[in-house]
């Protein structure tokens, strides 16, 4: 009984000191990881923009070239100069969340780039969505009325329409899903920010 005892209080404190380990490591990376999350999406937004900078100046290059504006409950990123506005999107592909950023032309309609931050497709497949060479097919891509995500043919495509991933129609359909929703959430807000 005795080495029983033992056994249980030895786990149990085998398991509290592991358990302050993993909160204290939690504790300690937590900001570094929100760090990197913003440098991320300010690295994107630059990027989109054409505007050079690196790990060392990001920051103060990102502000004095972008001004954050929130209008109700949706942050947009708008290039100080051009007027080109971006935003972070997310909804469910096939397998999780897809989370990304767009950013649009100065007419709030035309796309100029998409990045995908986070996705969970499969690997080779729908995967593939979050691959540049697949997101620059969207590069001069009219958003308005609703993009459109279809089976390559060969027709020409038409102004609001993309080719969707081989093998991958499922995703291909979910992020035109996505991306539509939320160009229709952000579309009021978007036109309160005035224009160029």
């Amino acid at each position: 009984m005795k080495r029983y005892l033992k056994m249980v209080w030895f786990i149990l404190i085998l398991g509290s000191l592991t358990s302050v380990v993993f909160v204290g490591m939690e504790i300690w990376t937590r900001p570094l990881i929100d760090a990197n999350a913003a440098n991320e999406l300010k690295s994107i937004v630059l990027s989109a923009n054409d505007i050079s900078f690196n790990t060392g100046n990001i920051s103060a290059v990102f502000d004095e070239n972008v001004e954050i504006k929130e209008v109700g409950e949706y942050t947009f990123y708008v290039e100080k100069n051009s007027g080109r506005v971006s935003y972070q999107f997310s909804g469910g592909g096939v397998w999780g969340p897809i989370i990304g950023i767009i950013t649009l032309e100065s007419d709030k309609e035309t796309i100029r780039q998409i990045r995908i931050m986070q996705q969970e497709e499969t690997p080779g497949l729908g995967g593939v969505v979050a691959d540049l060479k697949y997101l620059a097919k969207y590069v001069g891509i009219k958003i308005v009325p609703k993009i459109e995500i279809n089976i390559p043919d060969s027709s020409p495509n038409k102004p609001n329409e993309v080719d969707s991933i081989t093998g991958a129609t499922r995703t291909s359909k979910a992020f035109e899903q996505i991306l539509n929703d939320s160009y229709a959430d952000v579309q009021s807000a978007l036109a309160q920010l005035g224009g160029q």
